[in-house]
């Protein structure tokens, strides 16, 4: 008898589940569980809110995220160092 396998087309792609992917979805449930003890206990509602703005700027379509592009615009403008190379025009000025 045949076993017949599928396979995704791309294998390097990250796991996902709905619009997060697993990494994202751990640290989501781990957050909202702390949110929802300091709010039960504490009466403190910082931590939910922040949970529930993580869980909106990683959401993934179209293997994106806000979060990507926020840690690529401080990569660039904050951490990697710019090169600006100034010539001569070549114009005779």
């Amino acid at each position: 008898m045949k076993r017949q396998y599928l396979y995704p087309q791309n294998m390097r792609t990250e796991a996902k589940l709905w619009f997060w992917s697993l990494k994202d979805v751990i640290i989501l449930a781990i957050a909202l569980t702390l949110s929802v003890v300091s709010w039960a206990k504490l009466n403190f509602i910082v931590p939910a809110a922040m949970t529930l703005v993580y869980g909106f700027i990683s959401m993934r379509l179209d293997e994106t995220s806000v979060l990507d592009y926020i840690r690529r615009a401080a990569r660039y403008l904050l951490t990697t160092q710019q090169y600006f190379i100034w010539e001569e025009s070549k114009r005779g000025k």
